[in-house]
């Protein structure tokens, strides 16, 4: 009997564990209206960096660490990736940041997914939506999202890890403003 009741109490433990570990992500989500971090993105064994910021619904403005000043943005419905020598212009509700730019998604997502414990490190919730499939990462002490996997719109593995972190900042009117072409 005594076996079973402490089956019972370990049980109930680790889902109130489990319980508090997604309220905890899902509180520091709520608490952020903008994001600022550097990342490095790898798309099938390319790498790059730079750095991003997120204004939640929808906006996203990157500027890559390259020589061809590459950019993407997006003002909440368009999706530009624009360098030197090209333009790219999408429907942002056709590409996975479309979810990964919405906060009220991201947290119904987590609501209703069962989280992974990854090297004892990172906390991963995954996802499918349409199309899309999604892997999202945050940091097992503090709760902080660090990163994400989709695949992208030519179904090319795409994994991002985010660093440097500051939330909440004053950000310029005209960030998010999509780009024209050159």
């Amino acid at each position: 009997m005594k076996k079973y009741l402490f089956i019972l109490f370990f049980l109930l433990f680790n889902s109130e564990v489990l319980a508090s570990v997604k309220e905890n992500i899902i509180h520091n989500l709520n608490k952020i209206d903008n994001i600022f971090f550097k990342f490095e993105q790898n798309i099938n064994g390319k790498t790059e960096n730079g750095e991003c910021i997120i204004q939640y619904p929808k906006k996203i403005f990157c500027k890559y660490n390259k020589k061809n000043k590459k950019i993407l943005v997006s003002n909440g419905k368009s999706l530009v990736i624009k360098s030197l020598s090209s333009y790219y212009l999408y429907p942002l509700d056709k590409t996975p940041l479309n979810l990964i730019l919405d906060k009220n998604f991201l947290i119904s997502a987590i609501n209703n997914s069962d989280e992974r414990i990854i090297e004892d490190k990172f906390i991963n919730y995954s996802f499918s939506e349409k199309d899309d499939e999604i892997n999202i990462f945050f940091d097992k002490n503090n709760y902080e999202l660090i990163g994400w996997q989709t695949l992208d719109i030519y179904q090319n593995l795409s994994i991002t890890f985010i660093s440097s972190i500051v939330k909440n900042q004053k950000l310029k009117k005209n960030l998010f403003k999509i780009p024209k072409q050159n």
